[in-house]
């Protein structure tokens, strides 16, 4: 006997479509998800009223339903280039199609209608200079919802889902372990708020947990046999400049995709979540780990005279290391450890120079940071040589498309890490192994944004519907 028909762990973008589509095929589906963290009108983030994190557990900004899109900068990519690995799994024609639904989706609650980037020659102008100075321009149109609207319309969407008498989602629940018999799954162990552990039994089990909750599905993957691969992990600054810098590029593109491959070690450097006029925010996750992100709203009056986005180092390691997310984490705590337990702010002037930023010199910054909770620091301190490197090279190349960004007042933040999780070995419908077993979006490996999180709960919910 099944107390639902499928169960979605973690409620952000991934696991909302997953529920959105079934509904849509099937309404008369029982749907229940779980997440440790709030309802989205329970969502608070007191750092974004006072400045200063108080350490909420769980995170605001990371859990509960929307996940980290709640309060992101709402960037939907149109494109299949950006955002994750999705055309490892499904073609490129099929990526457009499924984009182009999912975008109709996002506009049917309540995504504004501009649309950067499309059809663009500035982009083309742009990529044309960016080759001489051996940089790729990727272009890709956004459709940018900003802070508040994306906050809107993922709440447009719970309040839809809640008119269905089929649909549950359960608040500071947290899963433990699915069950497995005869290798097909059969449900999830989880742990409620005062009510202690609970088995709900399902023939289906679509896990969406989002990037904090990686180490979750890494063990499960673990314990159920369930081959994994990952050598990944980006981990860099987010730089913070003022508008002048920026603007001839953000106006036109609203988010500039940069790609260099450092002189020195050849490292790939990217860009990544520009947001012009925005703000630098702190974000925590599992074990408290402090790490930079940045965002944008998409009211003017709310824009403040900065432009912020992540410069990020991709590294790919070889066997036999096998601990990539263990190395991130590793990162972000050295950096934690040097400011007790927050964000760090270097000047590059004075990155430059071997010498900390302090107090009296941060004050003379041009620059003046958004994110004032910051503590002023030495970044040569933390960041591995190879990665600092890469970094410096990689905004003296940018200067060139943006200059004014490698001065002396460009504030670097640390750090900034991507968490990908181990990449769970899949079908080209994202099922396990494990008979009904799904795992999507980016706390699977397999998506790094809004857009492709949402395409995988489409293709999975499509699945167990052509499986009745």
């Amino acid at each position: 006997m099944y107390d639902f028909d499928i169960i979605i762990v973690g409620a952000g973008p991934a696991g909302i479509f997953t529920a959105l589509e079934t509904t849509k095929i099937n309404p008369e589906k029982k749907i229940l998800i779980i997440d440790s963290g709030s309802t989205i009108d329970n969502r608070k983030c007191p750092a974004r009223k006072t400045g200063k994190c108080v350490n909420c557990n769980p995170c605001n900004i990371m859990n509960g339903w929307a996940g980290a899109g709640a309060f992101s900068d709402g960037k939907l990519s149109l494109c299949d280039e950006v955002g994750g690995n999705i055309t490892d799994y499904i073609s490129h024609e099929e990526t457009s199609k499924l984009i182009e639904y999912a975008d109709n989706t996002y506009l049917s609650f309540g995504a504004p209608d501009k649309v950067f980037g499309r059809n663009n020659k500035f982009a083309n102008d742009l990529s044309y200079l960016a080759h001489k100075e051996n940089i790729k321009l990727i272009p890709c149109p956004v459709r940018h919802m900003g802070t508040e609207y994306s906050f809107e319309v993922l709440r447009n969407m719970y309040k839809e889902l809640c008119k269905s008498k089929n649909f549950k989602f359960l608040e500071h629940t947290t899963a433990l372990s699915i069950l497995v018999e005869n290798n097909k799954v059969e449900g999830v162990y989880v742990e409620t708020k005062g009510k202690g552990k609970v088995l709900f039994r399902a023939p289906y089990v679509v896990a969406a947990p989002g990037r904090g909750g990686s180490n979750w599905l890494t063990k499960v993957a673990a314990e159920n046999g369930i081959k994994t691969s990952n050598k990944e992990v980006d981990i860099g600054v987010r730089v913070e400049v003022p508008n002048s810098v920026m603007d001839h590029l953000t106006k036109s593109l609203y988010e500039a995709k940069l790609v260099y491959y450092s002189d020195t070690f050849e490292n790939k450097v990217r860009t990544f979540c520009m947001n012009p006029g925005g703000l630098v925010s702190e974000e925590h996750y599992d074990e408290n780990i402090a790490v930079v992100n940045g965002h944008s709203y998409a009211d003017e009056d709310k824009h403040t005279e900065n432009t912020n986005f992540a410069l990020l180092v991709s590294t790919k390691f070889t066997s036999p290391f096998n601990q990539p997310l263990e190395y991130g984490r590793y990162i972000a705590k050295l950096g934690n450890m040097l400011t007790g337990g927050g964000i760090m702010v270097q000047r590059l002037g004075d990155l430059l120079r071997g010498r900390r930023t302090d107090l009296t010199r941060l004050k003379k910054s041009t620059t003046v940071p958004t994110l004032k909770t910051a503590v002023p620091g030495d970044l040569s301190f933390v960041l591995p040589h190879r990665h600092l490197t890469s970094i410096v090279e990689a905004l003296k190349a940018f200067d060139k498309l943006a200059p004014g960004l490698y001065s002396r007042n460009t504030l670097l933040y640390g750090v900034e890490v991507k968490f990908y999780s181990s990449r769970l070995d899949v079908n080209n419908n994202f099922e396990t192994n494990i008979k009904n077993f799904y795992t999507i979006g980016d706390g699977a490996g397999i998506t790094r944004g809004l857009m492709q999180a949402s395409l995988t709960g489409i293709v999975v919910a499509r699945d167990i519907s052509s499986k009745q």
